[in-house]
């Protein structure tokens, strides 16, 4: 913990939160970060890294050996913004309308970026770095998209890790949990065909709207009956779209759900009672139900052995109050999960502010901002991780 208070009181970083703000202010979307995968590469070499660009479109990886050692080390940030209209107010607000950095990634990217210049100047590991700047985290399944490019065949890993801010949690403290910590996220389609018809006739019909009440309500059981209570998983019905007067009966209706869990037969068991839930219940109604199921994110899991490495290197370098060891499982979702398939490794937090500390607003929100004190301590925790696992 010394280094990073001596070294935060004369702000060494001060090149990375400008680096970081930089990034903020020019967001860019899933698979079009141009700009940023520029910057990041031009950043690598210049301090001796071998670069590879275009590693799913717009992904980057940086490489540096430095002694003997067979082993082999992946670090990931990820870089892509969201489609949101920011109200921050900051000087370094995006200037991108309708687009920003909402969810931290210029700040992960900043952190990772920090630590490669020391690790490059400084040296202190022995083996394989290798740096993932992975595009498309947002929905895009960038992860998938590098792994299909050959990442791990080019940069095979030994173990791989990445690290997330979460408002909500106090400024730097690092948030470990081995098993399931995110959730997967799946998304369905349901339309229901009846048959139009004149509102004051409804016995002329067959009403999909009716149909479609009744099986929202009915998915509410998916979860409460016929789900282990131990076991967290969410059905949400987010959109509703039927008909456009009120005196016509539509022929159709259409529900939009997000499906998520977070163990993996429990995923499984939601798809299959959702299926059959829809169907009964469309029948029961006298309509026809089309279901377009869409697997998204996998359930994160970090292997046991790799966070318990991550956790000690923390405890070792940080206060007791700044580590949590067993911190809780989320309902959101990370396609570093499919990483993690490939590859044994550990996805950890860093707090971004909680109660009035700045960075307390939650990610996605149009009034979040990355907490720049972060950088000093993510980029002080992947050096310290990087010379415990090359050693």
């Amino acid at each position: 913990m010394e280094f990073i208070l001596a070294h935060h009181t004369r702000n060494p970083f001060q090149a990375f939160i400008d680096l970081r703000r930089d990034i903020h202010r020019h967001p860019e979307l899933a698979f079009a970060e141009h700009r940023t995968s520029a910057l990041v590469a031009e950043k690598l070499r210049s301090w001796g890294y071998g670069v590879t660009t275009g590693l799913g479109g717009t992904g980057v990886v940086g490489q540096l050996v430095r002694g003997t050692s067979g082993k082999r080390l992946g670090l990931r940030a990820d870089m892509d913004a969201l489609p949101i209209h920011e109200a921050t107010g900051a000087d370094w607000s995006s200037c991108h309308h309708g687009v920003m950095h909402a969810c931290g990634h210029d700040g992960h990217t900043a952190m990772l970026l920090a630590a490669a210049q020391r690790l490059a100047e400084e040296g202190g590991f022995d083996g394989t770095l290798n740096l993932i700047f992975q595009p498309a985290e947002e929905g895009g399944g960038g992860a998938l998209k590098m792994m299909e490019d050959g990442l791990f065949e080019q940069f095979p890993c030994d173990a791989i890790f990445a690290m997330h801010n979460m408002p909500g949690h106090p400024q730097g403290q690092l948030i470990f949990r081995a098993g399931p910590m995110m959730a997967s996220s799946d998304y369905a389609t349901i339309t229901l065909h009846g048959m139009g018809g004149h509102g004051a006739m409804p016995h002329r019909a067959t009403d999909p709207v009716v149909a479609a009440a009744s099986v929202i309500m009915a998915l509410q059981t998916v979860v409460s009956r016929n789900t282990d209570p131990l076991q967290p998983a969410v059905v949400t019905v987010g959109a509703v779209h039927a008909g456009q007067a009120n005196n016509v009966i539509p022929a159709t209706a259409r529900l939009e759900l997000s499906v998520r869990a977070l163990d993996p037969q429990v995923r499984v068991l939601l798809q299959q009672r959702i299926r059959s839930l829809v169907h009964s219940q469309a029948e029961s109604f006298g309509v026809r139900a089309d279901i377009d199921w869409r697997s998204g994110y996998a359930v994160l899991v970090n292997s046991a052995p790799e966070t318990a490495q991550a956790l000690a290197v923390a405890q070792a370098h940080f206060g007791t109050d700044q580590v949590v060891p067993d911190g809780p499982m989320l309902t959101g979702s990370e396609d570093f999960a499919f990483m993690l398939e490939k590859v044994p490794g550990s996805y950890l937090l860093i707090g971004n502010g909680s109660g009035q500390e700045p960075g307390a607003c939650m990610v996605h929100n149009p009034a979040y901002d990355f907490n720049d004190d972060n950088i000093a301590v993510g980029a002080a925790y992947w050096v310290a991780l990087t010379r415990s696992l090359l050693s």
